[in-house]
């Protein structure tokens, strides 16, 4: 699939090549240093390391960014896997176990570039493409609610499924999100 959307603002939002890889991967480090203020952790971001590995080998797998010019300013990736538990409860990991599930990871939007429409154009891309690809049954994401504008954004895309704050500001503060397949939602009419 090579979903492209261009906004008002002559930004694109397309599906990520070889090229796009070093841009995608410093938009991402910048936010595990900058936003969430623990910089790398090998257990939890791997991918970024191996993004082409991740992202562009597999064929159910998929990474979008947005882009201004040349420079990569956001990024959404999908992935067909679920949750882990621990860190996550073990029945959110069992609910969204397997291949069937398609997480949402990595939607991140530079900060001087946000309340422009691209983490919405970018997670539009991502659904479109989860949409096409045939074995995905569910969408699910987690998002940590510290960091300024996730929870509302996720909010309005999103059905909360699981709200796991336990109010410990030096913790991520995590809820758990499904959104809807529209191909799913849809009824067949079997006349």
């Amino acid at each position: 699939m090579n979903t492209h959307h261009q906004t008002a603002d002559t930004y694109e939002v397309r599906q990520a090549t070889t090229a796009d890889l070093p841009g995608a991967r410093s938009v991402m480090l910048d936010t595990f240093y900058h936003e969430f203020g623990h910089g790398y952790r090998p257990q939890w971001h791997t991918d970024v390391i191996e993004l082409a590995a991740t992202y562009l080998e597999p064929p159910r797998h998929a990474l979008f960014v947005a882009v201004r010019g040349e420079e990569v300013v956001g990024t959404t990736a999908v992935r067909a896997q679920g949750p882990a538990s621990p860190p996550h409860p073990a029945w959110i990991a069992e609910r969204y176990a397997g291949d069937r599930t398609a997480q949402l990871f990595r939607v991140y939007v530079r900060a001087e570039h946000r309340r422009r429409g691209l983490a919405r154009a970018l997670v539009d891309a991502a659904v479109g493409f989860v949409t096409e690809t045939p074995g995905y049954e569910q969408i699910y994401l987690h998002t940590d609610t510290r960091v300024a504008g996730a929870e509302g954004f996720w909010r309005s895309v999103a059905k909360e499924i699981c709200d796991d704050r336990d109010g410990d500001p030096s913790r991520n503060q995590t809820v758990h999100f499904e959104i809807p397949i529209p191909v799913l939602a849809m009824t067949t009419d079997t006349r």
